[in-house]
């Protein structure tokens, strides 16, 4: 059987959108843990990050399923719920009752706001939560304080100073003084995300404090590799700047692909959601072949 996509990107973070909705929902029963990793290929495949799985909710307005170019599951993603969004509103023939409409994913009900030029989505606003600083939450072992901000690594006789901080998924924030582009994130990101002390692995940024309004980063992202951007480890970043005083309550985080205008407004005792604000596209469409025996 062929089944319609739809290739969208979040400032170079790029994913295949597969519609399940209404009378599409039996897309939903393919094994896409096994199907995924084969398309998701840059040589052999269509090429993505990952797949986004638009579906009906009876919670909220659709549900967002994502799986990793590995074929394992997350339970959110900041790019890519924009591009669902864009998709959602540009294609898929959704009428939101006004700016505000919400996406049920792994991690919760996500709002999103939506800014219009006439019937294209210009931009989209998430209100990314929830914000988790407790380590057993996010989860991360041997956790050396809470908000275990100031989590060592010994790796390669090199000690890596981290912040650990939950999107919904997990994350592993490093500052680094240094260019962002010259710290080797290849060799020593698999290390982070498989470290016994992040038992469900966790995503790896560095970050680079350009000024209190501008926080440069990369990130290696679990079960994926280095991606040009990752929507929830910004806010990762931005939330891991503010506590430990290096930034504004808003910036600019710029990544490989493109930049993102971040808020937070909260505090180690305050839970607020981090405000994430960036573009999407809609690439092109195509079908796609899945043997029935998959």
């Amino acid at each position: 059987m062929s089944i319609p996509f739809t290739k969208v990107q979040g400032i170079g973070n790029d994913f295949i959108l597969i519609d399940a909705l209404g009378s599409n929902s039996h897309f939903l029963n393919r094994d896409w843990t096994m199907i995924t990793p084969k398309i998701c290929d840059r040589h052999f495949g269509i090429g993505a990050d990952g797949i986004l799985i638009a579906a009906d909710s009876n919670n909220a307005d659709a549900h967002m399923v994502i799986v990793n170019a590995d074929g394992s599951y997350s339970d959110m993603c900041g790019n890519g719920i924009r591009c669902f969004v864009k998709y959602l509103i540009e294609r898929a023939d959704f009428k939101p009752k006004n700016r505000n409409i919400t996406v049920e994913t792994g991690s919760g009900i996500v709002q999103v706001e939506i800014h219009m030029s006439g019937s294209i989505v210009d931009s989209v606003r998430v209100a990314m939560e929830p914000v988790v600083l407790d380590p057993e939450t996010i989860p991360v072992l041997n956790a050396q304080s809470s908000p275990d901000i100031h989590h060592t690594l010994q790796i390669n006789n090199t000690t890596y100073d981290l912040a650990c901080i939950g999107m919904g998924n997990p994350h592993a924030v490093l500052f680094i003084d240094m260019p962002i582009d010259d710290f080797p994130l290849t060799d020593i990101g698999p290390i982070v995300e498989t470290h016994p002390d992040f038992p469900n692995k966790t995503n790896f940024e560095v970050a680079n404090i350009v000024s209190p309004h501008h926080i440069k980063m990369r990130v290696w992202e679990r079960g994926v590799g280095v991606t040009l951007a990752c929507g929830s480890g910004a806010c990762a970043v931005l939330v891991a700047a503010r506590l430990r005083g290096l930034s504004d309550k808003q910036a600019t985080v710029s990544l490989p692909g493109g930049d993102l205008k971040m808020q937070w407004d909260g505090t180690n005792n305050k839970s607020e959601p981090v405000y994430m604000s960036g573009p999407a596209q809609l690439s092109f469409t195509g079908m796609l072949p899945i043997p029935d025996t998959e």
